[in-house]
């Protein structure tokens, strides 16, 4: 069933129309369909796209695909990618058929996007409060017994508002709820001390809306992260587990789950995740990585764990931003047509990688060019020659951090290698 919901929502996405809404694609591919643009095969360069326009590599996204699947398995660990990364169901989908146990959301919104497409299995990290919200969830598990939803909670005001929503929602079905511990003094959310969590244990316990499932939390959240102090904090979310299940909170599960992990220290959860003792029941010990499905060529770079690891893999940077050379007005200046609307820059600036003749389409080196500073239409470029830009040339961006380059294209072509335009990638923020 959630096969077939999956499917029929991507054939609908094959079928909604190309038009103005859609920046970076070719004018004269108006009224088509995606479906029907995409098996035109057309070229990125030659075939009528403007810039800028946002492509990945549709073989660093296949590579990057098969690299998480692979080391999830060769660690024993399930996976549920944090979805709200890139927000775009075909992903969604190979993730899937990449072996991931299901898919992680940060609001409701997110959920409901993840529902409209058949996912069944839905983590939520964070604690979920909206009345509106709850009645939508409570609504959405009743009419499907097979739809799995676990979301956070870290306060004891949060389980009263989930309770009482949940009540008067005539709820059928209780939520599956993680205790979330948080990564330290000064973190983001989470519950701070063990006391604290056995508090919100027993007021779980005393709600019949609510089951107690499991614990979980984000190391990425850690102060000052070393590995030291990264694993020390893991080992307090397993020890948050052994002790729950010793005093009974587990009863009758089929799964106890244990979840963290975001993009820059899954190779320490793995470690830690690979000592949690046998328990009551089988440990769920879920992964929820999201950022490594394009990667990129600032932050994520950095700090991927495949540094420290290097004989496990590489995952590869797939966004390319092209952008046209629109003003040269200083031997040691020019500007490209596109900034702050289209180029993430809340971690680095775009990296000038490649240019691309406006004469003759060759391709060389972004030697001597750095991006200096993004307006909202245009990159600030610094070049070191008089010849190393023109008026009419395109130049290939790297972008950091993830999250925020997907949120500012709805459309985004998949480009091979040499150019051929092989998919769009729908987005929904």
């Amino acid at each position: 069933m959630a096969g077939e919901r999956l499917a029929q929502g991507l054939a609908e996405l094959a079928g909604e129309r190309v038009d103005h809404r859609f920046k970076g694609l070719p004018p004269d591919a108006e009224g088509r369909t995606v479906g029907e643009l995409a098996a035109e095969r057309r070229n990125l360069f030659r075939d009528g796209f403007t810039t800028p326009v946002l492509a990945l590599s549709a073989e660093s996204v296949a590579h990057n695909l098969a690299l998480l699947e692979t080391y999830t398995e060769r660690h024993g660990l399930a996976f549920a990618p944090h979805g709200k990364t890139c927000m775009a169901p075909q992903l969604f989908a190979r993730q899937l058929a990449h072996g991931a146990w299901g898919i992680t959301a940060a609001v409701p919104h997110q959920v409901r996007v993840y529902r409209r497409f058949g996912i069944d299995r839905i983590f939520l990290a964070n604690e979920l409060v909206d009345a509106a919200a709850l009645r939508w969830l409570a609504a959405e598990l009743a009419a499907d017994p097979g739809f799995r939803f676990v979301c956070y909670v870290d306060s004891l005001r949060g389980i009263e508002l989930m309770d009482t929503a949940l009540r008067e929602a005539g709820a059928t079905r209780p939520v599956d709820v993680v205790v979330e511990l948080g990564a330290g003094e000064g973190a983001r959310t989470g519950v701070r001390t063990g006391a604290e969590c056995l508090e919100l244990a027993d007021a779980i316990a005393g709600v019949d809306t609510l089951r107690l499932v499991g614990v979980a939390g984000y190391e990425g959240e850690v102060p000052d992260a070393t590995p030291e102090r990264v694993t020390a904090w893991l080992r307090r979310l397993v020890a948050l587990a052994v002790e729950f299940d010793a005093s009974g909170r587990f009863a009758d599960l089929d799964r106890i789950i244990v979840s963290a992990g975001g993009s820059a220290w899954f190779d320490a959860v793995a470690e830690v995740f690979a000592e949690v003792p046998e328990l009551s029941a089988p440990v769920l010990k879920l992964l929820r990585s999201g950022a490594y499905v394009s990667h990129d060529d600032g932050h994520y770079s950095a700090v991927t764990p495949f540094r420290r690891i290097p004989e496990e893999g590489a995952l590869r940077p797939a966004f390319r931003l092209w952008a046209q050379v629109v003003s040269r007005p200083t031997p040691e200046q020019a500007f490209l047509n596109a900034g702050k609307r289209d180029a993430a820059h809340d971690l680095h600036l775009p990296r000038a990688q490649v240019v691309r003749s406006g004469r003759d389409g060759t391709l060389r080196p972004a030697d001597g060019i750095t991006v200096t500073g993004l307006s909202d239409q245009h990159a600030w470029v610094a070049t070191e020659r008089p010849g190393d830009l023109e008026v009419g040339d395109w130049v290939g961006l790297g972008l950091s951090h993830p999250c925020t380059s997907f949120d500012k294209w709805q459309l985004i072509p998949l480009v091979e290698e040499d150019g051929t335009v092989t998919d769009y990638l729908r987005t929904f923020f």
